[in-house]
């Protein structure tokens, strides 16, 4: 049995979140999941395969925050991981 770290915690703990269709802001990660760098959370997922979008939302108070979801990735994005994989590239993208 593999021993899960806090922060593999804190991240599967996102995943669900966002998985049920909720979108999320650092503030929010760090505040509900303890997550201080939802950058790295985020980058994490992605390597593992999971479509995760940040996109820029400006407030009704004039604010820009950054909101992350989880999407589907554009058949544009999956045929470019196809054909890296076909170029020999499978070690950059290996879990």
């Amino acid at each position: 049995m593999s021993k899960t770290t806090k922060t593999e915690r804190k991240t599967e703990r996102l995943l669900s979140f966002l998985q049920n269709g909720n979108d999320i802001t650092a503030t929010q990660a760090e505040s509900r999941f303890g997550i201080a760098n939802i950058s790295a959370a985020a980058s994490n997922l992605r390597q593992r395969g999971y479509a995760i979008y940040a996109n820029q939302k400006t407030l009704p108070s004039g604010n820009t925050v950054r909101m992350y979801r989880l999407g589907t990735p554009t058949r544009a994005v999956v045929a470019a991981g196809y054909a890296l994989l076909a170029a020999g590239g499978e070690g950059l993208l290996a879990a």
